[in-house]
C-alpha cells in the first residue's frame, strides 16, 4: 500500500428532508440505493436523523489514501453513493495518508483504519482512547516477497531483508517459523515502494503487502519468490476499523450508523467490483492522487482483499470477535516488543457491528 502526500477533504451536510405522516412508522430520510440485501429499520427515521446531525462533523483518516482495501474504499463509497447522506451524517475525510491513530486517539479525528489486530495492538500499549469496531478478515495482508533465488525464508541468511516502517509481528513469527537466524539477516528500512527492487537484487527480499507489490509484479511477468504466513501456519488479521473511545462512549447510535453507511457500501464493493473500483479511481484523479492510485492497481488489490472479506472466520463483512484476535494477540506478546499489553476486550468492542446485522442482512432504513 502506498501512502499518498496530497490532503483531499470531502464534506457534506446533510439536509433532513422527512416528513412523516402520524401513522408511519418508518423514516424517510433515504432513498433507494445499491449495496446488497437489506432489512429494514428505523434508523432514518426523524429522531434518528437530529440524533446524527446534533453529533457534528464525523471526521474519517484514511492512512492509505485511496487504497482498494476494506475499511478505506467502502468508506469513500458511501459518501459517493450517498450512503451518509442517507442516515444524515456529516461526514468528512481526509485522504492525506496522515497519523490516523494520533488524530483519532487525540479527538481531532473519530474514525480510521489500521492494517491489522497487531497494529491495534501495539498502539493500544500508548493511548487508551481507541476501540477497535470492525475486523475485516483473518488472513495476514502481509508477505516476505523477494528473488526467485529464494527457495526458503532460510536463504536469506547472509542476505538481507527490507520492511517498512517496522518489522511486523507478523513477519517476525514467520521468519522464526521458519528456522531463519535473524543475527544473520541485513534489516534495511525501505523509503522505496518499489518492489523491483528485489528482481534487480538490490535486497533480497521485502515484508509487504501480498495484495500489493507481488501482485505488481505478477502483472509485469516478473519472476519472484513469495512467502505467505498461511504456508508457516501463522495465523491473525486483515484490517481493522478503530473509533475514538469518547466518541463510541457518548455516540453509539451515531457511530453504528458511520459503520451501517460503510458497510453497505463494502457490500456494493462485494458485488460490483468493477462499478466500485471504478468510481475509487476516478476519486483518486480528480484529487491529485490517481498517479499513485491507477485503476489497474486498485483492481488488483481489490480481487485479492475482497476474497480475505469473504473467507473472514467472523462470517458477515465487518464482524469481529475475541477468537479471531487471539492468534495474533499471542504473537504480539512474544513478537512486539510490548511491556503492557491491554485485554483483548479491552481493546475492541465485538457487538457494535455484530448488532447491524439480522442474520446474514445488514439493517438498512427504507424510504
Amino acid at each position: 500500500m502506498a501512502t499518498s502526500s496530497a490532503e483531499t477533504r470531502f464534506r457534506t451536510t446533510a439536509t433532513l428532508t422527512c416528513v412523516l405522516a402520524a401513522t408511519l412508522t418508518l423514516g424517510a430520510c433515504s432513498s433507494p440505493a445499491p449495496g446488497g440485501d437489506t432489512a429494514p429499520t428505523s434508523a432514518g427515521g426523524s429522531d434518528a436523523c437530529q440524533r446524527n446531525q446534533d453529533a457534528g462533523t464525523i471526521t474519517y483518516i484514511s492512512g492509505y489514501g485511496y487504497s482498494a482495501s476494506a475499511g478505506q474504499l467502502d468508506v469513500f463509497l458511501a459518501k459517493e453513493l450517498g450512503y451518509f447522506d442517507d442516515l444524515c451524517l456529516d461526514v468528512e475525510i481526509n485522504a492525506s495518508g496522515a497519523n490516523g491513530q494520533q488524530l483519532v486517539a487525540s479527538g481531532q479525528a473519530q474514525f480510521t483504519a489500521l492494517g491489522s489486530a497487531s497494529d491495534v495492538m501495539l498502539a493500544a500499549a500508548n493511548s487508551k482512547n481507541l476501540t477497535a469496531v470492525a475486523t475485516y478478515g483473518t488472513t495476514p495482508p502481509f508477505s516476505i516477497f523477494g528473488n526467485e533465488k529464494l527457495a526458503d525464508l532460510t536463504d536469506l541468511e547472509g542476505g538481507s531483508l527490507g520492511y517498512f516502517i517496522n518489522l511486523t509481528p507478523i513477519a517476525s513469527a514467520m521468519l522464526d517459523e521458519a528456522g531463519v537466524d535473524v543475527s544473520k539477516v541485513e534489516m534495511v528500512k525501505m523509503t522505496n515502494y518499489d518492489p523491483t527492487v528485489v528482481v534487480r537484487e538490490q535486497v533480497d527480499a521485502i515484508v509487504g503487502y501480498a495484495s500489493n507489490q507481488p501482485q505488481t509484479l505478477k502483472a509485469q511477468d516478473l519472476p519472484f519468490s513469495e512467502f505467505l504466513p498461511s504456508a508457516l501456519g501463522v495465523e491473525g488479521t486483515y484490517n481493522v476499523m478503530e473509533v475514538n473511545s469518547r466518541f463510541l462512549d457518548e455516540h453509539r447510535e451515531v457511530a453504528a450508523d458511520f459503520m451501517r453507511a460503510s458497510l453497505k457500501a463494502l457490500q456494493f464493493c462485494l458485488d460490483e467490483a468493477d462499478e466500485c473500483i471504478d468510481m475509487l479511481a476516478a476519486l483518486a484523479e480528480e484529487n491529485g492522487q490517481g498517479a499513485a492510485f491507477p485503476r489497474d492497481q486498485l483492481a488488483r488489490t481489490w480481487e485479492v482483499e475482497s476474497a480475505w472479506v469473504r473467507e473472514s472466520a467472523g462470517g458477515n463483512p465487518g464482524v469481529q470477535t475475541e477468537d479471531m484476535w487471539q492468534p495474533e494477540y499471542e504473537i504480539v506478546q512474544e513478537y512486539g516488543d510490548v511491556k503492557d499489553l491491554p485485554a483483548i476486550a479491552d481493546m475492541m468492542d465485538p457487538d457494535l457491528v455484530a448488532d447491524l446485522y439480522d442474520g446474514d442482512t445488514l439493517v438498512w432504513a427504507e424510504k
